[in-house]
């Protein structure tokens, strides 16, 4: 017989069933679409992409996104590639098009976000040396879907905005225009620092330094954004730069002798606490741990190279490229009224894992899952923007005036490179 009191509890089992089931679904994935120009092995879609794909290292744990590669555009498919692999073992289809991997094969854009990844693949080069990678070709065939379709979702941009400045203000542009978040640059900012710290907020500075290696249009990138993500944090905020001036070979031997930056050079003290940083400080055959004589620095490094900019704030900047010398990213600046630099290693775990990439991803997936950029594009804009400046000072050998690179932004107070 149905009474009050078992309809009451037999509704109440019923709800609290229900209820239980609810909480057991599991949520909704994210829909990924992977638009890149190469998938080799080693290529940044390697690097990147398969974070989404397999999962990642975190805080101790193998941490798997919630979010689902669901198509893929591959501009170049050359021997090795490894596209077609992954969207066998992974169920994705690969498309011919941009367009048609944002909808997915439909009429509709059917993605809910775009990891965009234009690095590495057989492209030409300009007169001084950029290669043109079609950051800015790629990202406007996916601007066209947002238009055309009513709907846009958040888009991560490997590396460089573009090659050609104005582009990357257009891509920059075109986001606030569209009201999408746009997340840009390499996995400098994010990687794990030893020590672990960060400049100060609102602190002054007077002079920062990078000595680091690689080639330039590459790995100078890489060194310009472990500056400029330390930068942004000044008093005031970013305000931009004034001038460029690049100096290849002799002339950066003659800048260091030179002994400060209104002689030409940099300061000794923040070069010396760059090297005193670095885990792999070049020695001769029978040497360790000391600290190089100039000879030497000679000697390890053929083909120097330097970028000595100057920001619209008067704060002073050099990036160096010293080959032989050292292999990995170090940072030091003179805060004012502090008596000892601050300095710190931006370190770069070794292939293959490369968990630096991992600690981008992370940021990627963060701004996939909430809608908002954890950092401004505006700092990838300025630094694609020094790329070229320095590129052009280099090509044309003289010092360059810079007042295209007025880009004035506010940094997060949060520290945003891993610690864990």
């Amino acid at each position: 017989m149905l009474t009050r009191r078992t309809f009451l509890a037999s509704t109440s089992a019923a709800i609290a069933g229900a209820a239980c089931c609810h909480a057991q679904e599991p949520a909704k994935k994210k829909r990924l679409a992977v638009v890149t120009t190469l998938w080799n092995y080693r290529s940044h879609a390697w690097h990147m992409a398969e974070r989404f794909l397999h999962g990642y290292p975190r805080e101790g744990r193998w941490h798997k996104p919630p979010i689902e590669v669901v198509s893929a555009y591959v501009d170049q498919r050359p021997a090795g590639d490894l596209s077609g692999k992954r969207s066998e073992e992974f169920g994705f289809p690969i498309y011919k098009s941009v367009a048609e991997a944002l909808r997915c094969g439909g009429d509709k854009l059917a993605v809910d976000a775009v990891l965009l990844i234009g690095e590495h693949g057989d492209y030409p080069k300009n007169e001084i040396g950029q290669k043109q990678y079609p950051r800015y070709e790629l990202f406007s065939q996916i601007a066209k879907v947002f238009r055309e379709d009513g709907r846009t979702t958040p888009v991560f941009n490997d590396k460089h905005l573009s090659w050609n400045f104005d582009w990357a203000k257009e891509m920059v542009a075109t986001a606030k225009e569209l009201s999408f978040p746009l997340l840009a640059g390499s996995s400098l900012p994010v990687t794990w620092r030893m020590p672990a710290i960060d400049l100060p907020y609102g602190a002054e500075v007077e002079e920062i330094v990078c000595v680091a290696h690689g080639a330039i249009d590459i790995y100078d990138f890489h060194a310009l954004e472990t500056m400029q993500c330390m930068a942004e944090r000044r008093k005031g905020g970013e305000t931009g730069v004034v001038s460029m001036h690049a100096l290849r070979g002799d002339a950066v031997w003659q800048a260091l002798e030179a002994g400060s930056w209104q002689a030409g050079g940099w300061s000794p003290r923040l070069f010396e606490a760059c090297l005193a940083r670095s885990q792999t400080l070049a020695q001769d055959k029978i040497s360790s741990h000391r600290y190089p004589t100039p000879a030497q620095m000679r000697e390890f490094c053929k083909t120097p190279v330097a970028y000595r900019f100057e920001y619209a704030d008067g704060l002073k900047a050099t990036m160096l490229l010293m080959n032989g010398l050292v292999e990995d990213f170090n940072f030091a600046a003179q805060i004012k009224g502090e008596k000892a630099p601050l300095s710190t290693l931006f370190y770069l775990p070794p292939n293959p894992n490369v968990v630096y990439s991992a600690a981008l991803m992370s940021k990627a997936e963060e701004m996939f899952l909430t809608g908002k950029a954890p950092y401004p594009a505006e700092r990838t804009l300025l630094t694609s923007g020094l790329v070229q400046a320095g590129m052009q000072s280099l090509h044309l050998g003289k010092r360059l005036e810079t007042p295209h690179l007025a880009v004035k932004y506010a940094a997060p107070r949060e520290s945003q490179f891993w610690r864990s």
